[in-house]
């Protein structure tokens, strides 16, 4: 799996012109699910997510998490995060997993990291046609890609 995440003062996404999920401050996450991925991997990223030190201290140090900067967490699934450019300029999603496998790891992360940060996940629509809309605070944004925490 591999996530991108973006610290935000705000962060919405629509579908067909329809809030599905708003936040104030806090963290933004696209979420992609790839062949292979399992519950571990889903588990890792939601412990990252909730304990990754991105918000600043009352020194202007980035030394507190989401839970302790008192932030909101809105998380979409993005399949295109599994894209290959290696070949050629179109890129392939042959590694994006299916929805049998991709939706339960998305349920499953969201709801971990909800447990962890005592907060409810915000969440876009899976597979639809979504527009998101976000101020990256900073810019502050880290890619974590579970396949390289060994």
């Amino acid at each position: 799996m591999r996530i991108v995440i973006q610290r935000v003062t705000e962060a919405s996404v629509s579908v067909d012109g329809e809030v599905k999920g708003a936040i104030g401050p806090g963290l933004m996450v696209l979420v992609g699910v790839e062949v292979g991925d399992t519950e571990a991997d889903a588990e890792w990223l939601a412990s990252k997510t909730a304990g990754l030190r991105i918000f600043n201290d009352p020194e202007g140090v980035m030394n507190l998490s989401v839970v302790q900067a008192g932030g909101r967490i809105l998380a979409i699934s993005q399949f295109t995060l599994t894209a290959s450019t290696r070949k050629g300029n179109r890129p392939s999603y042959i590694q994006a997993a299916g929805h049998e496998v991709a939706v339960p790891l998305y349920d499953l992360y969201c709801r971990r990291v909800g447990e962890l940060t005592g907060t409810t996940v915000e969440r876009g629509v899976f597979g639809a046609d979504m527009q998101v809309a976000l101020v990256n605070d900073g810019p502050v944004t880290i890619i974590i890609d579970s396949r390289l925490r060994f």
